[in-house]
Parts: C-alpha cells; sequence; structure tokens
C-alpha cells in the first residue's frame, strides 16, 4: 500500500508557500501528490459569499511542474483532469513536458466533468463529454506513440504533424480514470492503468472495484496494462486498520486529504501525523 494526498492545489493551499509541503511529503516517504481541477465554475450570486463559487483552483498542469522543480521522487498526478475540456494536442504537449521535467514521475488522472455550467462555458457540452473523453484519449496516445502520428475521431482529426519532447515514461505516463458510469469503467479496461475513486468509503470502493472486474470481462483489456491499479481517497480516517482492510479489497493506493480551508500549518500537521512510518509502511523511495 502507498500513501499520497489529493487536492492540495485548492483553497487556502493555493499558494506558493505548499511547496515546502510537498518536499516534506518527499522526506516523510510518501509516494505521490495530486491535484484536483476545475477550470471555471458557476459565479456567485449577489450577496453570496459561500464557496465553492469562488474557491481557488491553481491550474493542475503549472503546479506540477513547480512542484516537480521542489522534488526529487514524488509521483505527480493530476486527480482528476477534465478531459473533455482540453484541447488533447495542447495537453499532450504539456503533459508531456511535465513528464520530462519532473524525470517520469507523472500519473494523469482523468475524467469527463459534472458541472453543466462549466461544460458548456469551455465549448464542451455534458451530452458530448463522453464522445469527447475517448476521442482525446486516443489522440493522445496517438501523439505519443506514432513515428508519424495520425488520428481520425469524431471530434478530433490530424495527420502530418509532429510533437516533441515524447514523455519519457513509455509508452506513455499511465492513465487512471475518476467516474462511475459505464464509460469510464470501459475506458479504464480497454485504455487505462488504473481507476481513482475520491471520497468513498470502504463498501462503495468494494463495489466500484466490482463493476471495473465485470468491465474487464465483458470488454477486455489488453495484455500489456496488466492489472486494474486502484487509488482512493477514502471517507474514513485512515488507521493501520483501515489499510489492511483496502488492501484485501485490492486498492494499492490510498489518498489521504486536506481540509476544505485549513491553514499551510494545518496541512503540515496532517502531513506529519500520517506519515507511512507511522502505519509500518515501506517509505517510497523512487
Amino acid at each position: 500500500m502507498h500513501l499520497g494526498f489529493t487536492s492540495f492545489n485548492t483553497g487556502n493551499l493555493a499558494v506558493p508557500e505548499f511547496g515546502r509541503l510537498a518536499q516534506l511529503m518527499e522526506e516523510l516517504g510518501y509516494e505521490s501528490l495530486w491535484t484536483a481541477e476545475h477550470i471555471v465554475l458557476p459565479d456567485l450570486p449577489p450577496g453570496q459569499t459561500e464557496r465553492p463559487g469562488n474557491r481557488p483552483f491553481l491550474d493542475s498542469i503549472a503546479v506540477l511542474g513547480y512542484v516537480a522543480a521542489l522534488t526529487n521522487r514524488l509521483k505527480l498526478g493530476t486527480g482528476v483532469l477534465l478531459l473533455p475540456q482540453h484541447h488533447p494536442l495542447l495537453l499532450a504537449k504539456q503533459l508531456a513536458s511535465v513528464d520530462v521535467l519532473s524525470r517520469g514521475r507523472l500519473i494523469v488522472g482523468i475524467g469527463v466533468g459534472s458541472v453543466p455550467e462549466e461544460a458548456q462555458a469551455m465549448g464542451a457540452p455534458m451530452s458530448e463529454r463522453g464522445a469527447r473523453a475517448n476521442d482525446y484519449l486516443e489522440a493522445m496516445i496517438a501523439m505519443w506513440t506514432m513515428e508519424h502520428p495520425r488520428y481520425s475521431g469524431r471530434k478530433i482529426q490530424f495527420e502530418s504533424i509532429n510533437a516533441y519532447p515524447r514523455p519519457v515514461q513509455k509508452p506513455y505516463p499511465p492513465f487512471v480514470v475518476g467516474g462511475r458510469s459505464e464509460g469510464a469503467y470501459r475506458r479504464t479496461v480497454r485504455y487505462c492503468a488504473g481507476w481513482f475513486g475520491f471520497n468513498m468509503d470502504l463498501q462503495q470502493s468494494k463495489g466500484y472495484i466490482a463493476a471495473i472486474a465485470a468491465a474487464r470481462e465483458k470488454y477486455g483489456r489488453p495484455p500489456e496494462l496488466g492489472d486494474v491499479e486502484f487509488t482512493i481517497a477514502p471517507r474514513e480516517t485512515v488507521t493501520r486498520e483501515v489499510i489492511a482492510a483496502y488492501a484485501e479489497a485490492g486498492v494499492s493506493r490510498l489518498l489521504l486529504r486536506f481540509p476544505t480551508d485549513g491553514s499551510i500549518d494545518d496541512a503540515e500537521a496532517l502531513i506529519r501525523a500520517n506519515a507511512p512510518a507511522t502505519f509500518g509502511l515501506a517509505l517510497a523511495t523512487a
């Protein structure tokens, strides 16, 4: 079992001072650090001050490049990018750049989004999000793996173009799907290294693990992808017993969550209190 943290680029933690906390995580043997993403959110009605409409979200690509420069071993994940809202060729360039700058430490978490106002404003209506996600995922893989890239899909077509550098990780950085629909399960088993579950308990996690196993039977899985790796940000407080229960269920990575409006000092205390050694876990060394 590996431990990490997620959603560090939001709220009160969306500040440069978080860099020293990433370094502390690496020192204490955590395995990974993951961003969250919203590009835009519905505006607040006049007089309303409650979040999330005015909640800060640092851009995932920018912040992972920043953290990559401050760390050497910590894996860097997007948890998750709203794939239909990005142009796939630009995103492929940005992600390849992060993988190069981090010397191969990138994990690409992708989802389709759930906020209609955001999707519409970004030119990716909710009704098209599944089709766009499939096309964009295949298009990025083509850009990273084909000597002379070309792709013809419903939402994106290209040929006679190329882009370098390619990612350090071969054939490309691992994709992880965040989503709880049949389309997400199919995407996971056909293309991706793993599945990402946010804010769920053990019983829910077992249900989604079973759903993905069923999808694997239904759709097949390329042998080169191996087993599906499960990453969960659990609702439960992480203890030795909770870690053991998730490991028995087939989960290989648990992500702790920072307090919604906690301070940098609160985050540091949480990092120190939940260090892998506290639970008798091996420290991440690469």
